[in-house]
C-alpha cells in the first residue's frame, strides 16, 4: 500500500471524494503542514497552529495510480485560491500536496506545470507542494462524516455536487 496526503479544504470534502475510489483501501481526515503537536479540530479551525486540514489515501498502486488522485484532487477543488476554499478562510483551508516520497514530490510538481501548460485555470495554481512531516488524524466524530450526515445542509450544499462531479467526471475510477 501506497500513502498519499492532500490538503483541500474542509476534509469533510475531500474525504467523502477520495473514499469513491478503486483501489483506496482507507482515507482518513486529519491535519499536517504545521508545527503544533496533536492538534484538535478547534486549534487548527483557529488558524493558529499552521496545519491545513487534510486527507490520508491508503491506495493500491496497482490499481489507482497517484497520477490519478492528482487528477482527482485537482479537479474537485479550487487550486488558484490561496487558503481559500469557497467560504472556508485561512491557512487550514489551503491547497496543498504533502508528499510522501521525492516521487510523489516529481510528479506533483510535473502534474502542476502540466495544468499551468495547458492553460487549465484562468488564475496560477498555488498548491503548496511539500514533504509530509506528520499526519494527526482528526477526531473520530469527522470520520465518514459526509456518509453519516448527508442531509446536513453543508453535506447538501457543498459535498453532494462535487460527488456528482466526480461521478461525471470520473467513472471509470468509481468504486
Amino acid at each position: 500500500m501506497e500513502t498519499a496526503v492532500f490538503g483541500g479544504g474542509c476534509f469533510w470534502c475531500t474525504e467523502a471524494i477520495f473514499s469513491r475510489l478503486k483501489g483506496v483501501e482507507a482515507v482518513e481526515s486529519g491535519y499536517a503542514g504545521g508545527a503544533t503537536a496533536n492538534p484538535t479540530y478547534e486549534e487548527v479551525s483557529g488558524g493558529n497552529t499552521g496545519h491545513a486540514e487534510a486527507i490520508e489515501i491508503r491506495f493500491d498502486d496497482s490499481i489507482v495510480k497517484y497520477k490519478d488522485l492528482l487528477n482527482v484532487f485537482f479537479a474537485t477543488h479550487d487550486p488558484t485560491t490561496l487558503n481559500r476554499q469557497g467560504n472556508d478562510v485561512g491557512t487550514q483551508y489551503r491547497s496543498a500536496v504533502f508528499y510522501t516520497n521525492e516521487t510523489q514530490r516529481n510528479v506533483a510538481l510535473a502534474f502542476i506545470k502540466q495544468l499551468e501548460d495547458d492553460e487549465v485555470y484562468d488564475d496560477p495554481v498555488v498548491t503548496e507542494v511539500s514533504a509530509l512531516n506528520k499526519f494527526w488524524p482528526a477526531e473520530s466524530y469527522h470520520r465518514r462524516y459526509y456518509d453519516q450526515n448527508q442531509n446536513k445542509p453543508y453535506c447538501q450544499l457543498v459535498i453532494s455536487p462535487k460527488i456528482a462531479k466526480l461521478r461525471t467526471k470520473f467513472a471509470p475510477l468509481l468504486k
